[in-house]
């Protein structure tokens, strides 16, 4: 069955969301994402796109893109191909990264485009990794709070913050208050469940341990122990064999907890 063509956004602006194939990582380390904002940036010099706002989580990417004289598709062959072939040579693998067609939708109005952006900004939070997003550090959002450009030149916060007041100071104010408000923001939902990365989730798990070492579970009174992994279960985008391979306790020892 052939599939369907995307709709044309009429103002050339879109949000795509692109997905690690099979729901793997597609960022292993800090490296991994700066070089996708290398590849950002790299790629919008020769494509001559404009970016509104992005968030690189550990699976799948969040980007608000404005096509111009290459189209969406051209763009996002581009950034994946590139990002790919740098991505396998560094890891030692082959084939895919980026799991089939990226998704998108149109955004054909201030209004959708500034709920677009709280919604990719606010990503993280939704997936329990920060508690606010200015806590996040591979998104746009704190290019935005400060109103100045970031550091690869990929987004010019004054275009958004214009659309809150032509004072800097007072969009800035606005903008942020707008981004922390409470929202049933859904927009272009992705499919594949949200997962954070082991390292994520030591800090996660040495939180509810106070400092402690995560080594100190194995030797905890069973009430206390199952109190901490019961906490644990309940950090959205984790799973039991995550908890188990991080914390070497067996997997139905954590399924009682």
């Amino acid at each position: 069955m052939p599939r369907r063509p995307r709709e044309k956004s009429e103002t050339g602006i879109y949000h795509v969301i692109v997905r690690g194939i099979n729901r793997q990582d597609i960022f292993s380390d800090d490296n991994d994402y700066q070089r996708y904002l290398e590849t950002l940036d790299r790629t919008k010099n020769i494509s001559g796109y404009g970016i509104y706002a992005y968030c690189l989580m550990n699976n799948h990417v969040h980007l608000l893109v404005k096509e111009t004289k290459e189209d969406i598709g051209q763009v996002m062959k581009r950034i994946g191909t590139s990002y790919a072939h740098w991505y396998n040579s560094k890891h030692d693998r082959s084939g895919h990264v980026f799991q089939g067609r990226y998704k998108s939708e149109c955004v054909e109005d201030d209004a959708y485009l500034m709920t677009v952006i709280r919604y990719i900004h606010n990503n993280p939070v939704k997936a329990g990794i920060v508690q606010k997003p200015d806590q996040y550090q591979w998104s746009s959002y704190k290019t935005y709070c400060t109103g100045k450009k970031d550091l690869y030149g990929l987004i010019e916060p004054s275009i958004v913050l214009k659309l809150f007041s032509e004072d800097k100071e007072a969009a800035i104010k606005q903008f942020r208050q707008f981004s922390l408000e409470k929202s049933d923001d859904t927009c272009l939902e992705d499919e594949t469940p949200i997962r954070i990365s082991d390292k994520q989730m030591t800090a996660k798990i040495k939180e509810i341990l106070k400092g402690n070492d995560i080594s100190d579970l194995q030797q905890m009174e069973r009430v206390k122990r199952d109190a901490v992994l019961h906490r644990a279960k309940k950090i959205k985008g984790t799973s039991i064999r995550q908890i188990a391979r991080i914390t070497g306790i067996g997997y139905n020892i954590i399924y009682r907890a």
